[in-house]
């Protein structure tokens, strides 16, 4: 059994992570970094996971979630640039991690969570959570500029497309049978186009599994 050593600096965890994991995965977005300096992971994670806050790989949050590997969330913003004063929506945002990135870099966010223990644990980071269906997204607020699935889904719902703003990006880990991609949409007037990053290992949100398809 391997056991992971206490962390004895996060600020040096952080800088590490950013020298070592996210650079050499194309996240070049300086306010996308200096955001992931500052924001301590650390806060995001059950206190028992905390020696696992900084590597490469999914945290667990417990009921079968998980927040996701930092140079994955690093690349979709990177590639959606999110801008101050924009309006955001994390879909699945768990404890809070990926809104707090969004909250440093100036945007608007709101979380909408599932899980009511990870919905409480965001609300006591400071973030701004509603509680629903991920799939529904939350329409009381949209229409938003971003929209940022935090995890794996089988498909990306109409109804999540339908509060982007016209230019708005909303982006996403897709599930392409045994492999996930990374990927970005951009909403210009009725028309929504996709554009993939690359594969990733990105936990997966329930209630997004792609429907059986039709046979005969």
């Amino acid at each position: 059994m391997t056991v992971e050593a206490p962390i004895a600096d996060y600020a040096e965890a952080r800088s590490a992570m950013i020298e070592s994991q996210l650079r050499p995965q194309g996240v070049t977005d300086r306010a996308v970094l200096d955001a992931m300096r500052t924001v301590p992971r650390e806060a995001f994670v059950p206190a028992g996971a905390r020696s696992l806050a900084y590597s490469d790989r999914p945290v667990p949050l417990g009921n079968g979630r998980f927040l996701g590997a930092p140079a994955a969330l690093g690349q979709l913003l990177t590639d959606m640039a999110p801008q101050p004063g924009e309006r955001a929506l994390v879909v699945g945002g768990g404890s809070g991690y990926s809104a707090a990135i969004l909250v440093a870099m100036g945007l608007h966010v709101t979380v909408l969570e599932s899980d009511p223990a990870l919905a409480a644990n965001a609300r006591a980071n400071g973030i701004e959570t509603v509680e629903g269906a991920l799939p529904g997204g939350y329409r009381k607020r949209a229409p938003y500029d971003i929209v940022l699935v935090d995890g794996a889904i089988g498909q990306i719902p109409d109804s999540l497309v339908a509060q982007l703003a016209d230019g708005g990006r909303l982006g996403a880990g897709l599930i392409n049978g045994s492999v996930t991609r990374l990927v970005v949409g951009r909403k210009s007037g009725e028309a929504f186009g996709i554009l993939s990053l690359g594969d990733a290992g990105v936990p997966q949100l329930p209630g997004f599994a792609r429907p059986p398809a039709f046979t005969f």
